[in-house]
């Protein structure tokens, strides 16, 4: 992960802060720089076990364009492990990661990204967010009719409501407008698609099937790498229906899924800013379906993709790196995985993720004893909710191994250092040092 988002200013400040600092203080200091600026402030939502995150710190967020940002604006890497990371998440209603958001200097967003994007595609999202000046209420103020000015603020509109996944929002504001400004957006083509997008995703949330239907007829006439939220949202609508009617659906979305396996993951084709989500997807699918085969495939499919780029270099795309590892956990190949994560955490020893990783598979298994040096080293580079996790676990394999009291001093240092600004994980690590397993 990046180390040095923030100007010189900002740096400086955030240093001084204590690593449990109450929560908000490294938004307000980008906030005070960029007011010192009249700059923008570009937070990067992120998170040291986020594969996507990898993707963009590795392919995206680097080189001239991410200077020129770095040039224009105040830029903050917030983690979602953190207590300033989860109250801004909270605060600006941040629903996966990485997120980036572009306040203007009093705080106001001016528009937002989801998700991994392909450099093109992130730097063409990005400049007209830096560019406009303007947060996403003035931009619906404007659209009062069916001119060509009113349909561009719309469709700008439109866009910063997909990208906050908001769908409700999206769907509300939309039918407020004057039926002009509703037909000449219905007109545009793109606006059009982002409304039925929105369309699916509340429907897929009240699981209202017909509604569903009828907007994937719209939405997924054809499944790339842009539309598998979409596709996602889709089977959701169909999770509580019987196995014959889910089949039935998703039976039509086989073949295309298919192709675009073959195309980027066997034949190397296709413009896919992670491939992760490709398999994430067709897994989720092939579950629908129950087709074992086609599930197998996938992940195979995953494997010898992401072995055939990484050439045994793990340092050289963490987002390959981790997409492997992902795939063989789900294949559930311990024996591979137990080969694996040694070359991970020498590729990467900075950070905590693979050791935890590790000894959390190993005391799965009952491997209490080889469980805990990893959990141990792991517990040396955690922070704010992620030490709260590895503690858990750590917790659990010493009173597995009769060493209660030493699970319940890790837990109550643990509890004392980042347990009030993360309630839930810290009423589990209590759980666990009662006596509970961890889920």
């Amino acid at each position: 992960m990046k180390k040095a988002l923030l100007p010189l200013l900002f740096w400086t400040l955030a240093a001084a802060a204590v690593e449990e600092a109450p929560p908000g203080q490294a938004l307000d200091a980008a906030l005070a720089a960029a007011k010192a600026r009249h700059a923008a402030v570009f937070i990067d939502f992120a998170a040291v076990w986020c594969h996507s995150c990898y993707y963009m710190d590795h392919e995206v967020l680097t080189g001239p364009e991410w200077k020129s940002v770095e040039k224009r604006a105040v830029t903050l890497e917030l983690d979602a492990d953190s207590p300033d990371g989860t109250a801004a998440a909270q605060k600006y209603k941040i629903g996966g990661y990485p997120t980036y958001v572009v306040l203007d200097e009093n705080g106001a967003e001016l528009g937002r990204i989801l998700g991994d994007r392909p450099r093109a595609e992130f730097y063409g999202l990005l400049e007209p967010i830096l560019a406009k000046g303007a947060a996403l209420e003035k931009w619906q103020a404007q659209v009062k009719d069916g001119s060509a000015p009113s349909v561009a603020a719309g469709r700008i509109a439109l866009e910063a409501l997909y990208e906050r996944f908001d769908a409700k929002a999206g769907l509300d504001w939309f039918t407020s407008l004057p039926a002009a400004a509703q037909s000449a957006l219905k007109a545009d083509a793109t606006s059009a698609d982002l409304v039925a997008r929105m369309e699916l995703f509340s429907a897929s949330d009240r699981n209202d099937v017909p509604a569903c239907d009828k907007a994937a007829a719209r939405v997924l006439a054809t499944v790339d790498c842009g539309r598998l939220m979409e596709l996602s949202s889709f089977q959701g609508c169909y999770a509580k229906e019987k196995p014959e009617a889910q089949k039935a659906a998703l039976a039509p979305y086989k073949p295309k899924m298919e192709a675009l396996q073959d195309a980027v993951l066997v034949k190397g084709f296709g413009v896919c800013s992670d491939t992760r989500g490709i398999v994430e997807t067709a897994v989720d699918l092939y579950e629908g379906l129950e087709d074992k085969a086609a599930h197998d495939t996938v992940l195979a499919q995953g494997v010898a993709y992401s072995e055939r780029k990484l050439k045994g270099q793990y340092r050289s795309d963490r987002g390959l790196a981790d997409n492997l590892r992902f795939y063989r956990e789900l294949q559930k190949n311990d024996a591979a995985l137990d080969a694996l994560y040694p070359k991970l955490i020498k590729a990467y020893p900075e950070d905590y993720v693979y050791q935890y990783r590790w000894g959390k598979s190993l005391a799965k298994r009952g491997k209490f004893k080889q469980a805990l040096p990893l959990l141990e080293q792991s517990a040396g580079k955690s922070f704010g909710r992620n030490r709260l996790w590895v503690a858990q676990w750590r917790t659990y394999v010493l009173m597995k191994l009769s060493r209660a009291g030493e699970g319940q001093k890790i837990a109550s240092e643990a509890l004392a250092a980042s347990g009030p600004f993360f309630e839930k994980d810290a009423a589990e690590l209590k759980a666990i040092a009662g006596g509970k397993a961890p889920a």
